[in-house]
């Protein structure tokens, strides 16, 4: 899996002080992405053992301001990503089990609930952000999120009671 960068410290995507891994690969090609060079699944740098440790590091001297983890792309759920992130979230999951995770996808809820790679790595996290970005939808005053088609999904709770919940 490549990845176009982290970001330390991040208030912007997701909820708190964030490290903000941005993947690459995406299949959707939204009109208006910010984001297009990460459609290109060889785009930016290899994951490696060093990127990963790196932000577990971060966390271990950090962990008391940082909220969590961001995944976003680029499209995390995009095949190539899926077995990287799964065994990244596993550990990270046991080794700062109070921290969060917030996971943004092209696809919807419905359609990883679908596909049972996607599901098991959207499990692994608090928070979705589901849907393409639709330009025609676009809205700057929403939070964490670019279109108002998209929604932010409490994970956990939605798996619990089989129903979408927002998070709030």
């Amino acid at each position: 899996m490549n990845y176009s960068g982290i970001k330390y410290s991040d208030m912007i995507n997701g909820k708190g002080v964030r490290v903000s891994l941005f993947v690459s690969g995406c299949s959707h090609r939204c009109k208006g992405c910010f984001n297009r060079d990460t459609w290109n699944p060889e785009y930016g740098n290899l994951f490696t053992h060093k990127e990963k440790n790196e932000i577990f590091e971060y966390f271990e001297k950090y962990g008391c301001v940082a909220s969590g983890l961001s995944l976003l792309g680029g499209d995390p759920t995009y095949y190539k990503n899926i077995d990287v992130l799964v065994d990244f979230l596993k550990e990270f999951r046991e080794k700062f089990p109070e921290k969060d995770v917030w996971i943004w996808s092209g696809f919807t809820w419905e359609q990883l609930l679908e596909d049972k790679k996607r599901f098991e790595l959207i499990s692994l996290c608090d928070v979705l952000i589901d849907g393409k970005f639709i330009l025609e939808e676009k809205d700057l005053k929403l939070k964490w999120r670019g279109s108002s088609n998209q929604r932010v999904i409490d994970v956990k709770k939605t798996i619990e009671k089989n129903n979408i919940v927002i998070y709030e």
